[in-house]
């Protein structure tokens, strides 16, 4: 054994890779955010009370009365087969032809983030990402050594030429990209949508520089006003890996999401998985495919979808109201808003008075491996109720004017001096354009 320090005898012990993990700044807030007096505008959490109990215990029964003895066995690492042709129907409806042959069901969609990071990057291994990127992800990416760069988004998503700028610094440094990360629908933090001419492109920068897209859609179906371009992976089966999840269109609980993959990754994703979990929860499974099987979930997405778009509407109406001045993102789908704070704030350092007056939100340094985002907030309008998002706006508008406040009479800002950063990589509309 050897000597550790006076807070873990095994510290000296821990392989390098441990240097890596750290607490995610939006499971912090979750045990202040669930403070029944606070309006939480943080966590992602889906409105699961919007999911009729019948369907859920209907699905449960079921498999307790026709399929008990397997449900409640170990399964295979690929998967439940017939859940799998159930996940092809579901990806056809963004344009993705796929066989279930090349689906691994995972432990949620984070499990095969995890997968897939495990299987391709060596430390030191550069991860591309969106600038914000996914806090989950980052973690993810940190965890097994990789340097995570971050590429320039707007209004529309991934921006095409600072993608190509960013791989060729890379190789001039002699560094190895392994590959792009991106949530292109309603994006995680950011809010936007990738239009479908960047998809065609971002492709084809990543194909002619052998680069593997991993293309991440927990949100697709959730669309608002139109849906969202079709999937990346519907325009090439071979370059892109695709992970889905029922957490957003179901319940996170079940914690069953999958990855489609080209065959040779595929084969490696199930021997990871078995490695992992020997198999994903096989109960889990068989209750999301007898929901499949008997309910009307196209339908219950359509409740979703409504519910979701009435509580972006809410936000949008609550910050033109109380915070006319700043700037944000309007999704077309999904759950976040990235608003823009005056170049003064900072997000992180303000936190803790928000949370005094009763309002919590995720700061924008979350999103970034390198320490920016300061001047950015990720506000969530998927859990609370339209009344509530409105109050938590209230609430958020009194700290930010009174930061503002402080800083007319002091005459400095709150943003640490260490941080140097550009403004916000997403370019928002003014508050007044729909």
């Amino acid at each position: 054994m050897t000597n550790g320090n006076s807070l873990d005898p095994w510290y000296d012990s821990y392989a390098q890779r441990t240097a890596g993990l750290s607490a995610s700044e939006v499971r912090a807030l979750f045990a202040v955010a669930s403070r029944p007096e606070v309006v939480s505008l943080a966590g992602g959490m889906p409105y699961v009370s919007a999911l009729p109990r019948e369907l859920v215990t209907g699905s449960i029964d079921r498999v307790m009365t026709e399929d008990a003895a397997m449900a409640l066995q170990y399964g295979g690492g690929q998967g439940l087969r017939s859940l799998r042709e159930h996940i092809v129907d579901v990806m056809s409806l963004e344009g993705i032809r796929a066989s279930a042959e090349d689906v691994v069901v995972t432990t949620g969609s984070q499990h095969a983030l995890d997968l897939v990071t495990r299987l391709f990057i060596d430390p030191g291994d550069v991860v591309l990402a969106e600038s914000p990127s996914y806090v989950g992800a980052i973690g993810v990416f940190r965890s097994y050594q990789a340097e995570t760069v971050h590429v320039t988004t707007d209004e529309h998503g991934l921006v095409p030429e600072a993608l190509r700028e960013a791989i060729a610094n890379l190789r001039t440094q002699g560094k190895r990209i392994k590959f792009l990360y991106t949530i292109p629908n309603f994006h995680n933090p950011a809010g936007v949508t990738m239009s479908r001419e960047r998809r065609i492109e971002v492709l084809d920068i990543c194909r002619s520089n052998g680069i593997l897209v991993l293309e991440d859609n927990p949100y697709g179906l959730l669309w608002f006003d139109e849906p969202a371009p079709q999937a990346i992976r519907s325009i090439d089966d071979e370059g892109v890996v695709y992970l889905g999840s029922f957490s957003k269109t179901l319940a996170p609980g079940f914690r069953v999401g999958w990855a489609l993959a080209p065959h040779a990754i595929r084969e490696k994703l199930v021997l990871a998985n078995e490695s992992a979990v020997l198999a994903p929860n096989s109960f889990g499974q068989y209750v999301v495919n007898a929901y499949l099987d008997a309910a009307d979930w196209k339908g219950q997405v359509d409740t979703f979808r409504g519910l979701y778009a009435e509580r972006r509407d809410a936000m949008m109406a609550a910050l033109g109201e109380f915070l006319p001045d700043l700037t944000w993102t309007k999704p077309n789908g999904g759950f976040f808003v990235w608003l823009t704070l005056p170049d003064s704030l900072d997000s992180k350092g303000m936190l803790p008075r928000a949370v005094k007056e009763l309002v919590a939100y995720t700061p924008g340094t979350a999103f970034y491996a390198d320490g920016r985002g300061g001047g950015n907030i990720r506000l969530s309008f998927c859990y609370p109720t339209p009344d509530q998002i409105r109050v938590g706006v209230k609430r958020l508008a009194t700290v930010i004017n009174d930061e503002l406040e402080l800083l007319e009479t002091f005459g400095h800002s709150t943003r640490p001096s260490a941080v140097t950063e550009p403004r916000s990589t997403v370019v928002a509309p003014p508050p007044n354009i729909s």
